[in-house]
């Protein structure tokens, strides 16, 4: 033990402990942190009795104030609600053609369709509608459905595939699974697909087009350009949803796919779908735009 002396310079005693030559000073607790440690805890009793505080099983102590922020909040949103409701209106009863020649009113649409887009659509078509592996992109002029606002709009309702019972359908066949096609075709047809980037050449007899055009062309078109309306996609381009390599193809021949959107009308509103649609109608301008 150290001995316990008394600082010169402060004034304040020693605890006795000795850090390599620094004596530790025994000095008292600031009076501050006194004030604050009492008016804090001051602040929780009170607010035990003013605020929501204490859990009661399936119910809680609602305070003397009665705050409830789900009220609070519920209240809060109506008022907006209202507050918009004049323009949000407009784009459920209007024309897409109205709507688009009136500036301001664009300008608010897409104000609250992109916070929507990220809400709901994001997650599978990329931001900026970009798409990703098995989702389609956005911010192009390719569409399976139709790209046109009104298009988009009975996209978003019904969606592709999904619970809806005027949903879009469209499946590609597992050529490979269910028997239709052999292995060897498989992998014919897959070498031939990976060829038409610069389209079907006219009067192509091999046993490849052969086997595309007695398979194949009734969904995706005679000239493999795809058929709109029908969820088959043009295979002479660059723009691929599942993938462009040979495996992928394989896998997409052998396998089939069956995409799937959901329908949102359980969801949004009718407003927010048509919000949504012009919107994504406007993704390649503006990505366009965005590259330039």
């Amino acid at each position: 033990m150290h001995e316990i002396t008394r600082d010169p310079i402060s004034g304040y005693t020693t605890t006795g402990h000795n850090w390599n030559g620094i004596l530790e000073l025994n000095s008292p607790v600031p009076k501050p942190v006194y004030f604050f440690i009492f008016v804090t805890h001051l602040y929780a009793l009170v607010a035990w009795f003013l605020l929501p505080a204490w859990p009661l099983g399936d119910t809680y102590t609602k305070g003397l104030w009665g705050v409830d922020q789900k009220t609070t909040l519920e209240a809060s949103l109506v008022k907006a609600n209202t507050a918009r409701a004049d323009w949000v209106q407009a784009f459920a009863t209007d024309d897409f053609d109205t709507i688009r020649a009136n500036d301001e009113l664009m300008a608010r649409g897409r104000a609250t369709a992109a916070t929507l887009f990220g809400d709901n659509c994001q997650a599978c078509h990329g931001a900026g509608g970009k798409g990703g592996p098995g989702f389609p992109r956005l911010n192009d002029d390719i569409w399976l459905w139709g790209g046109s606002a009104e298009e988009i709009a009975t996209t978003i309702e019904v969606g592709i595939n999904s619970a809806d019972p005027d949903t879009h359908f469209a499946q590609m066949p597992a050529f490979g699974r269910d028997g239709m096609l052999t292995r060897p075709q498989i992998a014919e047809m897959a070498d031939y697909v990976l060829t038409l980037s610069g389209g079907v050449k006219p009067g192509d007899t091999s046993d490849a087009a052969t086997l595309f055009q007695d398979n194949c062309s009734s969904c995706h078109g005679e000239d493999a350009k795809g058929v709109e309306g029908t969820g088959a996609p043009n295979l002479t381009d660059d723009d691929w949803i599942y993938g462009s390599n040979r495996d992928t193809i394989l896998a997409t021949l052998m396998n089939g796919r069956q995409g799937h959107m959901p329908t949102w009308k359980p969801r949004l509103s009718v407003s927010d779908i048509r919000m949504l649609a012009l919107y994504v109608e406007g993704l390649h301008s503006a990505a366009a735009e965005a590259s330039q």
